[in-house]
């Protein structure tokens, strides 16, 4: 059924109003700079931004905030924004989608030595080569979207063309949002404690004949804290049901990743994604050190969570000193994929840890299992996670203890071949 322009228009300011709710803070809460904004044509090119710019809000912590342009080779002309809370460095990509490079505490950084070295430019990234496994040339980040119109892996999937006809398209590996620069990023500072420091950004990934999504993003921190939320709002801007799927593809490699480093979470249920991971079913949980020739193994999960539907998983160092934890709704994101790359250091040696609407199948399979959600004209979905670094055996214990709670002496279902599908 066609809406009418009255409907639409109500939907419109409808999910306006949700989405303002939804942030928890009025407009005027926060005192903002504009990196970025096409729709006036500003750039902001290199800046630091501290205490001082901002009525010396949450100075003790003496945070800040810098913006530059990369140069040289394929990142020559990335943006890259390091978030400086005081206690922690995150480093944003706004060229790349909102893409975290990686987050460090000290000396302790959570990221992953990638054989990509640069930031890669999206200009530099063929999304079609290799079979549409283009993706891959710019993967090195520590957080990456996949999506938003479709996620997973490569290949021949159906839709409806601009005349009505049913026609065949070729999705590229992990979809497009990682490489879509944002068209508005700016800083928001709380003004009220806890003085919350925000980056937020707006990604386009429309076409005409095609998808009109809108990804407004938060990456934010409290001064002084050792944890990261992302929230995310998708909305869609057309005047038909959208597809959408999303997977936020986190990935770890050394110094927490190494031989005898533990994922710890309330699995409800779990399953190979294809053959070459039924043989490392038994130890999915438990990652060997750096293996020339190691095939990736993939598992999909689905989890447990608390009487709020919050669940929490955490990857922890073999002596139990150091861990990085992510908790998030199963509501929002009710699926849970682990990919294992133990392979040589040279070759890229992590996992990826990864809530998603979604598995990493192809569209067209993950339809199949009704894992594809639509938005209706003007609506939004928001997504929110959060990460944070545990340091010290005590703190450590703290977030295992958190995840026992919530697995409550239940055991998950385990599947041992891969789910069966066209």
């Amino acid at each position: 059924m066609q809406l009418s322009s009255i409907q639409l228009q109500l939907t419109s300011i409808l999910a306006v109003i949700l989405f303002c709710c939804s942030t928890g803070a009025a407009e005027d809460d926060f005192q903002k700079f504009v990196l970025t904004d096409t729709s006036t044509n500003k750039f902001v090119e290199s800046v630091t931004l501290s205490p001082k710019d901002f009525g010396n809000v949450a100075a003790d912590f003496k945070w800040r905030i810098h913006k530059d342009v990369l140069h040289g080779g394929k990142q020559e002309g990335v943006d890259l924004i390091t978030i400086d809370n005081g206690m922690m460095k995150i480093r944003v990509i706004p060229t790349r989608g909102m893409n975290i490079l990686d987050m460090t505490v000290g000396d302790f950084r959570l990221g992953w030595e990638s054989p990509v070295k640069e930031v890669v430019h999206p200009q530099y990234v063929d999304l079609d080569t290799r079979g549409g496994l283009g993706w891959l040339d710019g993967f090195n980040e520590w957080m990456v979207r996949c999506g938003l119109e479709f996620a997973g892996h490569p290949g021949v999937d159906k839709f409806i063309d601009n005349t009505g006809a049913e026609a065949e398209m070729n999705l590229t590996l992990h979809g497009k949002v990682g490489n879509i620069p944002a068209s508005i990023v700016e800083v928001r500072i709380q003004k009220e404690k806890p003085h919350r420091i925000t980056l937020r950004g707006t990604v386009h990934e429309r076409m005409f004949f095609g998808p009109k999504l809108e990804l407004v993003t938060e990456i934010s921190t409290i001064p002084g804290s050792k944890k990261v939320t992302v929230t995310d709002w998708v909305t869609n801007r057309g005047a038909g049901d959208q597809e959408i799927m999303l997977i936020y593809h986190t990935n770890y490699g050394a110094p927490l990743l190494e031989e005898g480093a533990q994922l710890a979470a309330p699995v409800k249920t779990l399953a190979p994604m294809s053959e070459t991971a039924i043989a490392g079913l038994d130890h999915y949980a438990t990652y060997a050190g750096p293996t020339p020739g190691f095939t990736e193994q993939v598992f999909l999960t689905e989890l447990f969570a608390d009487d709020h539907d919050q669940t929490l998983i955490c990857l922890k160092s073999q002596n139990g000193k150091r861990a990085a934890s992510i908790s998030y709704s199963i509501k929002e994101l009710p699926y849970f994929t682990v990919w294992k790359n133990t392979t040589a250091k040279a070759d890229g040696y992590v996992t990826g840890l990864e809530p998603g609407t979604c598995f990493p199948f192809n569209r067209q399979v993950e339809r199949q299992f009704g894992r594809v959600p639509k938005l209706a004209p003007g609506q939004t979905r928001q997504f929110s996670l959060t990460y944070g670094v545990h340091l010290g055996e005590e703190n450590v214990q703290g977030v295992l203890s958190k995840i026992k709670k919530i697995k409550n002496g239940r055991k998950p279902v385990v599947s041992r071949q891969p789910p069966e599908h066209d």
